[in-house]
């Protein structure tokens, strides 16, 4: 199932229940899928902590031109919560 932003935020409670059920919610901006609300068990079971992509990580760096701090991640998330409101 896929909702937008303003009907996630207004059904919330609900759309937690479909995912504890193992259903799938797509939260869309504007049409465009932007994040997954999934079973927490089911994140966990996918391997969302598995040591082996850390070690691809350190193996396979960013590229300089891609990499930011932490202020400027922050920055980001912040501006595209006020696109939100």
């Amino acid at each position: 199932m896929q909702v937008n932003i303003l009907e996630a935020k207004n059904r919330l409670s609900q759309l937690i229940k479909y995912a504890q059920a193992g259903d799938e919610v797509v939260i869309a901006n504007r049409g465009a899928p932007v994040a997954r609300l999934v079973a927490a068990k089911a994140f966990d079971a996918a391997g969302a902590t598995n040591p082996n992509f850390l070690h691809w990580l350190e193996k396979n760096p960013l590229p300089l031109h891609a990499q930011r701090s932490a202020q400027e991640i922050d920055a980001g998330i912040n501006e595209e919560r006020a696109a939100w409101d």
